[in-house]
């Protein structure tokens, strides 16, 4: 299988990064600007598997002359439009698109501009980061790589797909409920983002302040109350590990959303926070918290914005 990895950030770098280091055929899709840092300095990766540094090959957009047998789509949700024109030609009738971001309306999208027969349900887990120096390092051994047919079913491609991804150390694994995990996946990231964002701390710190577990398990509940309204309901399994998670003493647990806060990064405020948020108002569910986390991030977005707007 050719594979195209569209974006070579902390988690396309990481995931293409080490599935190049197995031999596969891997290019990465990158903007001018990262294709000359990698060829000057590599893809770097630091890692508790092992590190690495890797020279692998790189396409910009309007060089891709023909279609992959799979496409790695691994861009934040703001980036999400311009990811698709840039990977259109790479994209035939028998191409797999596995999505890895966050949320779900990036799914609805890519049926429109491709077809839905295009799509494979991804759930991936990892914590990743692009340091400022361009290496990406991975910060917890834990990584976990699900994908599937949404439907659940086993077909030869899902199969011969999760043959080439487990040539891999990435965690990876087929599911038969990647729909659900998908959800779930989202019930993590909206709650996390949004108790570490709003709070400004990690789960520890959060802990052990006065009122803080009793405002982790309310906004937690929160969500997952949406989630059971509008999507595939979490299991009761997952919602009590979350629950665990996010209430664990002293631990530096934190979303990707507060690392980036915390480096005046751009955030995915919309498709992380406001899509479930929206989703539901129109169901009138009533979410307190987890409305007063999206509003703080809105005013964090603003914030940025007109600070970069001076800027020369």
């Amino acid at each position: 299988m050719r594979l195209l990895v569209v974006g070579a950030g902390s988690t396309g770098g990481y995931f293409g990064g080490r599935l190049a280091q197995a031999g596969y055929d891997v290019v990465f899709l990158v903007r001018p600007a990262r294709e000359t840092w990698l060829r000057r300095e590599g893809l770097r990766i630091t890692s508790p598997h092992g590190d690495a540094t890797l020279h692998p090959q790189l396409v910009i957009a309007g060089a891709i002359d023909k279609p992959f047998e799979v496409v790695l789509l691994t861009v934040k949700g703001f980036q999400l439009a311009a990811a698709i024109e840039d990977m259109a030609p790479a994209v035939g009738q028998e191409t797999m698109i596995l999505p890895v971001l966050n949320g779900m309306s990036h799914m609805d999208i890519l049926a429109g501009r491709f077809s839905r027969q295009n799509l494979i349900g991804c759930a991936a887990k990892v914590a990743t980061i692009l340091e400022d120096d361009g290496q990406i390092a991975q910060l917890t051994p834990f990584q976990d790589f699900a994908y599937g047919e949404l439907d659940g079913s086993q077909t030869p491609r899902i199969l011969a797909l999760d043959a080439f991804m487990k040539a891999a150390n990435i965690g990876a694994r087929l599911s038969e409920f990647i729909r659900r995990e998908m959800w779930e996946k989202w019930v993590l990231l909206a709650g996390l983002g949004a108790i570490t964002c709003l709070m400004r701390g990690t789960i520890g710190e959060i802990e052990s302040s006065q009122g803080g577990g009793a405002f982790v398990e309310q906004l937690l509940d929160e969500v997952v109350t949406v989630v059971r309204a509008v999507g595939e309901p979490p299991s009761e399994a997952f919602v009590s590990s979350a629950r665990k998670q996010f209430t664990a003493k002293g631990s530096p647990l934190a979303s990707s959303m507060f690392r980036d806060l915390s480096h005046a990064r751009p955030i995915e405020a919309e498709t992380i926070i406001g899509d479930l948020l929206r989703y539901g108002q129109k169901s009138n569910i009533f979410t307190p918290l987890f409305a007063a986390a999206y509003t703080n991030l809105l005013v964090y977005q603003n914030q940025i914005s007109a600070r970069r707007a001076t800027l020369p």
